[in-house]
């Protein structure tokens, strides 16, 4: 009876590892993968935003006449200058093109930027978008219907002085008033973004409501054109009530 030999152990080859370094072959590529992209994300884009543009041309006498509400309508405002009436309907137009374009443009950016995202990251900005969207509306709704009918009689009978209203500058302060107000109205959202960092907290934003009513006032000072008690307090009422809102919002993100 012959003994066996012995069988040797096998041997285990390593795994290759599986974070290889990149060459600098493989980063170009990358590189030039994501600026492609980008270049096509941008030429979407432009592209959405000509179209709306133009197609805001045919909009732009009812959207002048939709600004003019507050003062009676385009009838009671007068021109001085040859082009001044063909400005203002490019300004609107412009600016009609780029609010009808910019949820393509918004998503375009977020199909970039997606990739690189966690899930749960992916789910914030999901969230944030049609947030920020809604919370924008509802500043603009605000200024158009609640702070211009009260302003803007308020500043045709000041001192008793008649005024004859231009287009170019009833537009711009509409328009800028409109912007302002629904950048203000952001404010929850940008206080649950310091609050996820770690900036702010609700328990500090509840401590320092003194200064908060402060800042509101130097804000309604700032935004509202006239400097009468009734017009700084419709616009530091809803200041505060966004405030509230945010302490709301810092102690979701805490959560």
């Amino acid at each position: 009876m012959t003994a066996q030999a012995p069988v040797p152990p096998a041997v285990s080859t390593p795994d290759p590892p599986d974070d290889q370094p990149m060459t600098a072959r493989e980063f170009l590529e990358g590189v030039g993968e994501h600026v492609n992209e980008l270049r096509q994300r941008l030429l979407k884009a432009v592209l959405a935003l000509g179209l709306t543009t133009a197609a805001s041309f045919f909009l732009a006498e009812q959207l002048l006449e939709l600004l003019a509400g507050p003062i009676g309508g385009l009838q009671n405002l007068q021109s001085i200058e040859v082009t001044e009436n063909v400005s203002v309907f490019m300004r609107v137009s412009l600016l009609s093109g780029f609010v009808l374009a910019f949820p393509v443009i918004a998503y375009q950016l977020l199909a970039f930027l997606m990739p690189g995202l966690e899930p749960n990251e992916r789910r914030y900005v999901l969230w944030f978008v049609p947030a920020a969207t809604l919370l924008f509306a509802c500043g603009v709704a605000f200024a158009y219907f609640v702070m211009l009918p009260v302003t803007i009689p308020f500043l045709l009978t000041f001192l008793g002085i008649p005024t004859e209203v231009r287009p170019a500058s009833y537009i711009h302060f509409v328009t800028g008033l409109l912007f302002w107000m629904g950048m203000v109205f952001e404010t929850p959202l940008v206080v649950f973004g310091l609050a996820k960092f770690r900036i702010v907290s609700a328990a500090a934003l509840l401590k320092h409501w003194r200064i908060a009513v402060v800042i509101s006032a130097i804000l309604a000072a700032v935004i509202t054109p006239t400097v009468d008690p009734v017009n700084m307090a419709l616009i530091m009422v809803p200041l505060m009530v966004l405030y509230l809102l945010s302490v709301l919002f810092a102690r979701f993100a805490a959560r």
